[in-house]
């Protein structure tokens, strides 16, 4: 296969690059070739995000990508708008189509899909438009005209399930996703693995909320799972983990010596942690889907879109983490441990429960 590497992405550490065009092919080639080259001078390049449903202030994957796009907008000089950048907010899965052709119609240089959700439609709009860049996150499309990234999710969150094998004082630890899908089953095989590692013995009670836009769904079944002797919740839910973490404020702040823990996803959610005497983020899971959006934005405008390419980030390539939070020195040591194992290819941690 074809490759090609993003300079300054490969420059941070973060990330390598494989076309997805067939080998030999010389037709793929050319267009694959076109659409990297760039028409618009720099003062008038602009991109947009579609968001998943949950909003630039979900706390987590769309805020992260929101975040990474207005540093890029700070350091290009760029102000919020169509000559700039912009976000257009799907508040249910029927809006992605429309977002996208109303930043197509609006002429934006470079269209974000955030979220595995918007692949149909950007599939379905970017066909129809194939001289318009497009970028998914968290999912594959196959066009020349559309940039994939991907993250190993199951890395970060085999480095929380340690962190909460080696923190749980009741020995029982639960996970809340949002909606059931390949990305968000990635989370939940790597999170059960890395908790089997450490203690084989504890059987991780999973649940779904079924949306990543139900704060109230996700609380009640945190409430569930507090009240049954869980004491540690990692929750991939977007918004919807923002119930998670009320549910154990609100006991927290009842009753602080119950001692419950949740640990965030996609950015540091240490701040969602704070009750009236203390923090109850354990750790974060880090996904740098911000990094992801401003890197590839700065490569397009300099000419060098990654069209029919798929960037994939790792714990190796420094585009998954953990935080440090709430973990004790020996946690943070073992987790420590634990994640140059994975890099090192001694531990291959599942994508799939």
């Amino acid at each position: 296969m074809k490759k090609r590497n993003l300079m300054s992405l490969l420059a941070l550490g973060l990330i390598s690059g494989a076309t997805l065009a067939a080998c030999g092919s010389s037709d793929s080639d050319t267009s694959s070739d076109s659409a990297t080259k760039s028409s618009t001078s720099d003062d008038k390049f602009s991109v947009v995000m579609v968001t998943d449903v949950g909003g630039v202030d979900d706390k987590s994957f769309n805020q992260s990508a929101w975040e990474g796009m207005q540093e890029w907008g700070e350091e290009n000089n760029k102000e919020e708008g169509t000559e700039g950048f912009k976000y257009l907010q799907s508040n249910e899965d029927s809006e992605f189509v429309t977002n996208l052709n109303s930043a197509v119609q609006a002429k934006f240089d470079l269209v974000f899909g955030i979220g595995y959700k918007l692949k149909e439609a950007m599939t379905d709009v970017s066909g129809q438009n194939e001289d318009q860049h497009f970028v998914i996150i968290d999912d594959m499309i196959e066009s020349p005209n559309v940039a994939s990234v991907l993250f190993k999710d199951h890395e970060a969150a085999f480095l929380a399930g340690v962190a909460a094998a080696e923190s749980t004082e009741s020995g029982q630890i639960g996970f809340i996703g949002g909606q059931e899908s390949d990305v968000i089953s990635r989370f939940e095989a790597g999170f059960v693995a890395g908790v089997k590692e450490i203690k084989p013995e504890i059987d991780v009670k999973v649940e779904y909320v079924g949306s990543f836009g139900d704060a109230a769904r996700g609380k009640q079944l945190a409430a569930a799972m507090y009240s049954s002797g869980i004491d540690i919740i990692y929750q991939a839910a977007g918004d919807s983990g923002n119930g998670v973490f009320s549910e154990a404020k609100d006991l927290m702040n009842a009753d602080d010596s119950k001692k419950l823990w949740v640990i965030g996803v996609d950015r540091d959610q240490n701040d969602e942690g704070k009750f009236d005497t203390g923090n109850l983020t354990l750790a974060s899971t880090l996904k740098g889907v911000g990094a992801a959006v401003k890197d590839i934005s700065n490569e397009a405008l300099a000419g060098n879109f990654a069209g029919g390419e798929v960037v994939n980030y790792g714990l190796a390539e420094g585009g998954v983490d953990l935080t440090d939070g709430n973990l004790t020195d020996e946690v943070k040591e073992k987790v420590a441990e634990y994640k140059q194992k994975v890099i090192d290819g001694e531990i291959e941690v599942p994508q799939k429960p």
